[in-house]
């Protein structure tokens, strides 16, 4: 992430962060801001920007509920209780309570606009000390749920909500993203004339623009080149526009890195995965939070990568699923619909089609041949199967956990194997195949024998 305080002066800063909002219009018994967008939460995205300034204070505004939210978060931002939903007003004049006279600069953002980026931040910061103006905002090109409105000279005059807008203010283009810097001194005197006249009968931040207008001091305007920055999270609509706004935003990151993505706009990597250079990915493939990909891998298209560690030089599907916890070294080959999970398959590894490799540790360059399964749950508990390296196990094979293979072993297809196969050996089934001789012609006679009697009963 770009440091967004890179050639700005130093000035004390704290940061606040609104996510009391109670998101009613997502319809979910979960606080808004843990539902995620690209693998991590929404308020994960704001926090991150906020650590990257490294402020004095950082503090979220969370309702008196919000456990669940807390304990996500814990130990990376201060919590603030806003006991009542009196709006975001109340929510910073709670805030600036916790920060106890904090002297310096404050900076608002929201916890549910997961797309704001650094670079816009650091354009704020930078007009703050060159303009020494007290109230700083960003604003977007494009209508939002606060509209500016400015006077004949392009000052701002105020910040209309659009529940409270004319049908002529509605026609207004220039919305306020939600966030806002600010001298802590003049925010503490404007927000105590913040007044709840409004339709929704709260204190409104946005009053402040209003207040500083009147006092002689109009809030600066700065303008996002990007209005997708400024989305906000309010419902299910709004939180797959941020989904599919932010997928594309990484694949592009990973290609200006030097990865290939044979079809960006239908392939959905998470945004704390990390891959290496000369990888590629395959359309329709989905990369999970906490996978890191080597160099020179090729991911197959459909194949689902969840949590998980893969070396340089993997091939993976097409349609291959590793679930969590599944760690691949140099060369692995996993082909289609082969399922891996919670293992851990050293250097060469193969397993080309069909195959299950459940709570299992492989050494490297043994190989599995279509159908081969690891048998890793009783009903009761999971256990773990072991094969050691240049194993050999054929199509159809059962490996019932716990059981070991040793290294150089071999599984002959269609094998059950309950016990230890040592080095060298071949497990095989101890039945042997028997041919019944024109058993064929045997059927046919019966048959035509019982269509004859039904015909004579009739």
């Amino acid at each position: 992430m770009p440091d967004a305080t890179a050639g700005v002066a130093a000035r004390p800063l704290a940061v606040l962060i609104l996510a009391a909002g109670r998101g009613a219009r997502m319809k979910s018994r979960r606080p808004k801001v843990l539902h995620e967008v690209a693998g991590l939460p929404l308020l994960a995205y704001p926090l991150a920007l906020a650590e990257a300034l490294s402020p004095a204070r950082l503090l979220t505004v969370v309702a008196p509920d919000a456990t669940e939210l807390r304990a996500a978060f814990a130990g990376r931002s201060e919590f603030a209780l806003q006991s009542e939903t009196l709006g975001t007003g109340d929510a910073v004049r709670v805030a600036l309570a916790a920060l106890n006279s904090f002297a310096g600069d404050v900076l608002i953002l929201c916890g549910d606009c997961p797309l704001l980026r650094a670079e816009s931040l650091a354009r704020l910061l930078a007009l703050r000390v060159e303009s020494e103006a007290p109230l700083l905002l960003l604003t977007a090109p494009a209508p939002l749920p606060g509209l500016v409105e400015r006077d004949a000279d392009g000052r701002v005059l105020r910040i209309i909500e659009r529940s409270d807008a004319t049908p002529g203010q509605r026609e207004l283009e220039e919305g306020y993203s939600g966030v806002m810097l600010a001298d802590a001194a003049f925010l503490q005197a404007t927000l105590g004339e913040l007044d709840r006249n409004n339709a929704q009968g709260e204190f409104y931040l946005t009053g402040v623009v209003e207040i500083a207008h009147r006092k002689g001091q109009p809030a600066l305007a700065l303008q996002l080149e990007d209005a997708d920055e400024a989305l906000g999270v309010n419902d299910r609509v709004e939180l797959s526009r941020a989904n599919a706004l932010q997928f594309r935003r990484n694949a592009e990151w990973h290609m200006k890195q030097g990865v290939t993505f044979l079809d960006p706009q239908n392939s959905y990597v998470d945004s704390d995965v990390v891959i290496g250079r000369d990888t590629s990915i395959g359309p329709g493939v989905v990369i999970t939070a906490g996978t890191r990909i080597g160099e020179r891998a090729l991911v197959k298209a459909h194949s689902v990568i969840e949590a998980s560690r893969l070396g340089d030089d993997v091939v993976i599907g097409p349609s291959a699923h590793l679930r969590p916890e599944s760690v691949l070294g140099d060369g692995v080959r996993i082909g289609n619909f082969v399922e891996v999970k919670n293992s851990r398959l050293g250097p060469g590894v193969k397993a080309d089609h069909l195959a299950y490799l459940g709570d299992a540790d492989i050494g490297a360059d043994a190989s599995f041949g279509c159908g081969a399964i690891t048998v890793n749950y009783d009903w009761q508990s999971k256990h773990r199967t072991t094969v050691g390296a240049r194993a050999r196990i054929g199509c159809n094979a059962n490996l019932v956990a716990p059981v070991e293979l040793e290294a150089d072993s071999f599984v002959a297809a269609g094998v059950t194997v309950t016990r230890s196969v040592p080095s060298g050996a071949l497990a095989k089934s101890s039945s042997r195949q028997q041919n019944r001789e024109g058993w064929a012609e045997g059927q046919r006679r019966a048959r035509a024998a019982a269509d004859h009697a039904d015909a004579e009963d009739d």
